[in-house]
């Protein structure tokens, strides 16, 4: 392919996955289906679910247009190859045009037949009429979502495309095409899976992710996952009604404090282990008097001479975990982004030691 071919292809690429995935920066730039449409869209705040109605069909549209968006940029881009002529384009580029083509226009049939009856044919309005009265309709349940929504003290968590919503009567998700929603009294909660970072994306500090599975007592109501900070899971909890259970894997670490412990001993694991002289015998930890002392402090982050930490001297005195303790509880507590950069002064001689310098003992 020619070089204004190759161009226009990875920069379309990068804009369509930014545009359907949408980062800080399109955010930022105004560049998302919700801005762009915001005029027909209407106000969120105003009306929780008519918004929704209408964004994740304008949504689904305009993704679907995108293929389609890049045929018209390549008979630009590349007008000497005569794709505006299906007769000379070649028979893969015709096939990609009628793929191109074929995808607006199911989304435009499938978005017509959500839109008859005033919406009631959409999955959101399906689901909101299974918790319906039999002398209303859903309309009704969605002017109580609309309600409870313009409340401000509602739990909302999470990124535009994994949003997490629970008011006082309901547990929502809202997805890039889909608004999931559950009646508090109707669900079941449990704790599925935690994964454990060492360093956000969005800060330089450690962050534990809960998966929870919101499973309706009605089996009409698909189940569906959340999923959110441990930090948030006690403001979570306030505002549930029903218990949240917990597979017996799962740990949740709700403080940052532990967070930091966690990070602390993933790292020292992977740090050069400290053998002990034979002749030396390992004391109980002087922090915590309940286990032997595991760590100790070995220069191994820069040559001896060089860098602001010290050489300690002192025999294995700490259990990990002791250790962990005494390097937060030197930290800044307004500045948790330098806690795993920074140096502390050793519990017991005061020589100036970095997490790398902290070695187990075998």
């Amino acid at each position: 392919m020619d070089s204004p071919e190759v161009t226009f292809t990875l920069a379309y690429l990068v804009f369509a996955v930014c545009f359907v995935f949408t980062p800080n920066e399109f955010h930022a730039a105004g560049l998302t289906v919700q801005n762009l449409l915001s005029g027909w869209l209407g106000s969120e705040d105003a009306a929780f679910v008519p918004f929704h109605l209408r964004r994740t069909a304008a949504t689904l549209l305009c993704h679907s247009l995108l293929p389609l968006g890049y045929y018209v940029g390549m008979c630009l881009a590349a007008s000497e190859k005569r794709f505006h002529f299906l007769s000379q384009a070649p028979e893969a580029w015709r096939l990609f045009l009628l793929l191109a083509v074929t995808l607006p226009s199911v989304a435009c049939i499938l978005i017509y037949y959500w839109s008859r009856d005033r919406w009631a044919r959409h999955p959101l309005a399906r689901t909101l009429a299974l918790y319906a009265l039999p002398q209303s309709g859903w309309q009704a349940v969605a002017s109580s979502v609309n309600t409870e929504f313009r409340r401000i003290d509602k739990f909302a968590t999470g990124a535009p495309g994994a949003r997490v919503i629970v008011t006082d009567m309901w547990v929502m998700k809202v997805t890039t095409y889909r608004v999931h929603v559950a009646q508090q009294q109707d669900v079941h909660l449990t704790v599925t899976e935690s994964r454990q970072h060492e360093l956000s994306p969005d800060s330089n500090l450690p962050v534990q992710l809960l998966t929870i599975r919101v499973a309706s007592a009605n089996p009409a109501v698909q189940a569906f996952d959340i999923r959110l900070n441990s930090t948030e899971y006690g403001e979570l909890c306030e505002k549930l009604r029903a218990p949240i259970r917990r597979a017996a894997h799962v740990v949740i670490h709700q403080s940052l404090g532990d967070l930091f412990l966690e990070t602390f001993a993933s790292l020292v694991e992977v740090n050069p282990a400290y053998s002990v002289p034979s002749s030396q015998e390992l004391e109980a930890c002087i922090g915590c008097m309940q286990t032997r002392a595991s760590v100790k402090l070995v220069k191994t982050c820069q040559e001896a001479a060089a860098g602001e930490c010290q050489q300690c001297y002192c025999r294995p005195m700490w259990c990990l975990t002791c250790m962990g303790k005494w390097f937060a509880s030197r930290q800044d507590p307004l500045r948790p982004d330098t806690w795993l950069a920074s140096r502390v002064p050793c519990p017991t001689c005061r020589a100036r030691f970095c997490i790398l310098d902290v070695c187990t003992v075998r």
